[in-house]
Order: structure tokens, then C-alpha cells, then sequence
């Protein structure tokens, strides 16, 4: 009996090579949806600058399936109910969405965040009415501590569900 084909996920360092096309793509109607539409090519560099200098302070990835590019994930640092904690969150590119790879992606950024070994929680605060991502989060572990009016981008507030997975005991 033949096993199924387990899926090669892997993430690769944000790079000044590969990530402004990245962004051209992630940046449709579809995949910004739920976080305030397309932007602007300046807003996209303006991202891709930030992402190459987050430092300690978190860090960008390009998400491969078997050698292709499927899409990104990173941690950063933020402020969540008075506490320095790290948020994430991703984009996969529709070619391969609905195959395990953003919950296999949030499962190796969940490790990344507990190696950067600064906060001890990474939470993610998918819209309330984007059921994959909040499947994702369940997939990935996460544990939903309920709903949060969330600002994103600057004027728009929507309902997350806030996400959370502990990275050190407790």
C-alpha cells in the first residue's frame, strides 16, 4: 500500500530578493479581504522595508509547499492587554490554499517564536468571519480566549477572535 504524498512545508528567510514579488501577489481583492483591501505600491515597500527590519523584534518568511512558493508567515512583537507578546500572520496564495499549508506554516512559526525565546505567548487575531483562518488557528493549536475589536489597518476596526498558544509553561 502506497502512503499519501506528506507535504513539504518548509519557511525561508524574508529576502530583498524574493519578497517584493511576494507582496505584488499576495496583495489582490481576494487575499486582503479581511484586512482592508489591496495597497498601494508604496505601502507594499514600505512593508517589505519594515518586514526586512523587524531584528529581535520578530522575523518574515516565505512559505514553500515542495519547492514552490505558497505564500508567507512571520512573528512580530506587539502589545496585547497590557502584556509584550508576539502576534502572527500569514497569506497562502489561493494555488494552494485548502492543503495544510497554513496550518503546517503557523505550526513552524509557533517553534521560530518559542527559539526567538522573548515573550512567552504568540497570538493571532484572525476577523471573526474568516472561518479558514480561525480553522487554521485550530489546527495549528492555538487556544481562542474569546472575541477582541482589533485596528487594522489604522481606522478600521472589525471583531478577531483572539488567539492565543502559550510558548513557555504555563
Amino acid at each position: 500500500m502506497q502512503r499519501p504524498h506528506q507535504p513539504d512545508i518548509r519557511l525561508h528567510p524574508w529576502t530583498d530578493e524574493e519578497g517584493p514579488a511576494l507582496l505584488a501577489l499576495l496583495n489582490t481583492p481576494e487575499m486582503t479581504e479581511h484586512l482592508g483591501g489591496p495597497e498601494t505600491p508604496e505601502q507594499l515597500a514600505d512593508r517589505h522595508r519594515r518586514y526586512l527590519g523587524l531584528a529581535d523584534r520578530g522575523r518574515m518568511f516565505r512559505i514553500t509547499l515542495d519547492g514552490e512558493t505558497a505564500g508567507s508567515i512571520g512573528y512580530w512583537e506587539t502589545t496585547w492587554q497590557g502584556e509584550t507578546v508576539w502576534e502572527t500572520g500569514w497569506g497562502v496564495l489561493p494555488a494552494f490554499q485548502g492543503r495544510g499549508v497554513a496550518a503546517g506554516a503557523a505550526r513552524l512559526i509557533i517553534a521560530e517564536a518559542r527559539a526567538a525565546g522573548r515573550h512567552g505567548a504568540l497570538h493571532a487575531f484572525p476577523a471573526t468571519d474568516h472561518g479558514a483562518s480561525n480553522a487554521v488557528c485550530r489546527k495549528a493549536g492555538f487556544t481562542l480566549r474569546g472575541e477582541a475589536l482589533i485596528e487594522y489597518p489604522k481606522g478600521n476596526w472589525h471583531p478577531c477572535g483572539d488567539w492565543r498558544y502559550a510558548l513557555t509553561g504555563g
